[in-house]
């Protein structure tokens, strides 16, 4: 997908209908997109940031998932209709799309595609009974009522991208395996959210357990935009691999700062990392080097990642990142489950609720982002994360 022309072209666009279902088209309330669809389609609800800065996350969901029913619907059999809503990677926006999806009939969803949107519209998920599994909300607080203790899950909630804590736990066993990538670990955070410190915590304790040095630990706020200072005490401590739990729009401002200061440790990061290739006005040659830990990986040779990659790269003109491939994943993880139990759309949400619950947590799953894909009751996945780095502008897996 390529977002620097899909910005430069407006994103009116986007905006408007480009529903995956067939039937004629219309405008949907609340920024969203949606169409008339056909008759006896499951009504598939989702929100995520179509505009905004965290567009890049929202519109790789949805073009992905359109793909994806659009193959589906295709096949015969189960079809879906899907309403996307614009929530600009907000709280209150969020639960205003999610208000707007259930007036329209939403009977599963794929959830928010960021971790603060589904943490603040989780209770109304549990509270009307609608089964969602999010493509890429990483946080556990999506999935427990109780997450600092990651407790009394709400149940109806599910997610195919990996927990902020086992992101966190994943990197550290990573770098322990990979002692080569550097021994003197410096960290850059972000305090005030939840993802970011979410992997931190668990990559902590972990790094801890293992006995890996960490020289210095830094943060920032969502407000900062001068990094220098963190940068300098990580060069200052002599840290030669610095993990960076942290989207990638702050990643790029570090990786500039740290050019400026002539200062190249390896960069680690996660699957927030994963959209700074398309980052406009971003010199990405910043980027060469960098390692990241990810579901998905583009340069994957199996049939199915290949076909995916080619349909994507050849409709929008860039290749995939996870987030697309993971609302992919989602959209052919809820076919199997329907298709396993027999769900229509006559049926009641509760009936719909609960036979997709059965059928996650007993089901086995085959994807791009990971095979023989299970869940626990609480709606965690259970798949092994790839290591990828960029090499010439491009992610290449690693081992």
């Amino acid at each position: 997908m390529d977002y620097k022309k899909l910005v430069k072209g407006g994103l009116a666009a986007l905006m408007a209908l480009s529903m995956t279902a067939c039937g004629n088209s219309g405008s949907s309330e609340g920024g969203g997109s949606s169409s008339e669809g056909t008759a006896g389609a499951i009504k598939l609800g989702a929100s995520g940031p179509i505009t905004g800065n965290a567009a890049v996350y929202g519109l790789a969901v949805q073009h992905a998932a359109e793909i994806a029913i659009e193959e589906v619907n295709a096949l015969g059999g189960t079809q879906i209709e899907m309403n996307f809503q614009d929530d600009q990677a907000d709280g209150e926006k969020a639960v205003s799309a999610y208000n707007a999806l259930m007036d329209w009939g939403m009977q599963i969803s794929l959830g928010t595609v960021t971790s603060g949107s589904g943490q603040a519209v989780a209770p109304n998920y549990a509270q009307d009974n609608i089964f969602a599994i999010t493509p890429s909300g990483s946080s556990t607080a999506i999935i427990y009522r109780d997450a600092t203790n990651n407790t009394d899950p709400y149940g109806v909630l599910f997610q195919m991208c990996f927990t902020d804590p086992n992101q966190g736990t994943a990197s550290a066993d990573y770098l322990k395996a990979h002692s080569e990538l550097g021994s003197k670990i410096g960290i850059i955070y972000r305090s005030d959210d939840n993802y970011s410190t979410g992997i931190y915590n668990t990559f902590k304790a972990e790094a801890d357990k293992l006995g890996l040095t960490i020289v210095d630990t830094e943060t920032f706020v969502d407000s900062d935009t001068d990094y220098s200072v963190q940068v300098k005490k990580l060069a200052d401590a002599g840290a030669d691999i610095v993990f960076l739990p942290i989207y990638y729009q702050p990643a790029s401002q570090i990786l500039v700062e740290a050019n400026k200061q002539g200062y190249a440790p390896n960069f680690f990061g996660c699957d927030g990392m994963d959209g700074i290739l398309a980052l406009e006005n971003f010199d990405t040659s910043l980027a060469e080097g960098l390692y990241m830990l990810t579901p998905f990986s583009a340069d994957a040779e199996d049939e199915k990642t290949a076909n995916f990659v080619k349909k994507y790269t050849d409709k929008y003109g860039e290749i995939p990142n996870q987030f697309a491939a993971d609302a992919y994943d989602c959209i052919y993880a809820i076919k199997q489950a329907i298709d396993n139990a027999g769900i229509t759309s006559d049926m009641s949400t509760d009936d719909i609720t609960a036979a997709m619950i059965k059928e996650f947590t007993s089901m086995t799953f085959d994807g791009i982002t990971g095979l023989s894909m299970t869940w626990s009751e609480s709606g965690e996945v259970s798949k092994a994360p790839k290591a990828v780095i960029i090499e010439n502008g491009v992610y290449v897996g690693v081992e």
